[in-house]
């Protein structure tokens, strides 16, 4: 197991719009937002069931590689969702993985080992997806977007904050007011 920084990403974003393009789905909403720190734009679909947002709403934003509080891959949950775990929420279940396997334990949940402290633990709302585009916009910046599942995330700003962010890698997200 090799041990890194798990946090890829983190800041304080002030949601600024929600559904400005209109309502397209039921349950999910997409929300802008500006980041206070490294001033990073963020569209983002969520469970608006799981986690009701309003427009002034501040929330935290962490983007993660693992969940494990060590920073190791495996332990709460590496690879524990292996097809995506969109709108899995720590406080209200979680979406479930297609059985990937850790060790000789098989695990069935986005989030393996229950009795362990997590990342999770820590925020009120968790996805699981993976990056699959890196876009160069305007100037020294640069768009990521990672799909949860299906519920999707643009993240733009300073190449620097994004550097640890790579296409095809698995990501946690999560969020708390």
């Amino acid at each position: 197991m090799e041990k890194k920084d798990a946090i890829l990403f983190s800041d304080i974003f002030d949601c600024n719009d929600i559904d400005k393009d209109g309502k397209h789905f039921d349950r999910v909403s997409r929300l802008n937002a500006r980041s206070e720190n490294h001033m990073m734009d963020l569209t983002l679909d969520y469970n608006l069931e799981l986690y009701p947002m309003e427009i002034g709403d501040k929330f935290s934003l962490v983007l993660a590689s693992t969940l494990s509080l060590d920073g190791t891959e495996g332990g709460s949950g590496a690879a524990g969702a292996s097809s995506g775990g969109a709108g899995a929420s720590a406080g209200a279940g979680g979406a479930k993985g297609s059985g990937a396997t850790m060790g000789s334990v098989k695990a069935d949940t986005w989030r393996p080992n229950r009795n362990e402290r997590s990342l999770a633990d820590e925020y009120d709302y968790v996805m699981y997806g993976k990056v699959y585009r890196y876009d160069d916009a305007e100037g020294n910046n640069v768009a990521v977007f990672v799909s949860f599942g299906g519920l999707l995330m643009r993240l733009e700003g300073e190449y620097r904050h994004l550097q640890n962010v790579t296409v095809g890698e698995h990501v946690y997200l999560l969020m708390r007011k």
